[in-house]
């Protein structure tokens, strides 16, 4: 029995410079999950980061509250053909949490509260380019949609911008995560349409 989310369904495909090939415009916001939504609260949230030089730096709820927040404005695109323009947000940019010492030739795997993993050239989340995300349209960010922070990759399809996450791990090599070894895409960029393998 399938379940239909709001935002689901047969749409017309529609010409727009900003929406990638083989995508609809929505206005609503559709939730899906590779299984149920955690219940993670601020109090109990930490978010750690494991770098390749042996640096590890870890964060709570408040702390990571004080660090430089930025406001992002940014069209996301979901493999499932769904995109949404001009989408509000508020986080850290992976600039601010990963520093000055990682070079761009290496990979990110993003580490989840509840076991999910996706990974990421570092390229692609260096240089203002990706955020943990906490606010979404000036409101906390609500757990369906990753609350109480979730990575922000706009420029890649939205399952790399992991819901619930909690810590970033530096690797000189690439190990696909959950759903890159289940058959999508290693990269996952829509204007390529890098669905699936």
């Amino acid at each position: 029995m399938a379940i239909i989310n709001k935002g689901f369904g047969a749409r017309r495909r529609q010409q727009n410079e900003r929406i990638p090939p083989g995508q609809y415009l929505t206005q609503d916001f559709p939730v899906l999950s590779a299984g149920p939504t955690p219940v993670v609260t601020n109090t109990e949230w930490t978010f750690e980061v494991g770098l390749l030089s042996g640096e590890h730096k870890s964060w709570s709820w408040e702390e990571f509250m004080t660090l430089p927040q930025e406001d992002i404005t940014v069209d996301i695109h979901c493999v499932t053909a769904w995109s949404k323009l001009d989408t509000p947000w508020r986080g850290v940019s992976l600039d601010v949490l990963l520093g000055d010492g990682v070079e761009p030739d290496g990979f990110l795997m993003a580490r989840c509260h509840d076991g999910y993993t996706t990974n990421v050239p570092l390229e692609d989340v260096l240089d203002g380019q990706a955020w943990i995300a906490h606010t979404y349209e000036g409101e906390s960010l609500e757990p369906e949609h990753g609350g109480p922070a979730r990575l922000l990759i706009p420029h890649l399809y939205f399952w790399k911008s992991a819901k619930w996450i909690s810590g970033l791990t530096e690797m000189a090599d690439d190990v696909p995560g959950f759903w890159e070894s289940n058959g999508y895409h290693n990269h996952g960029d829509p204007w390529k349409e890098e669905r699936y393998w």
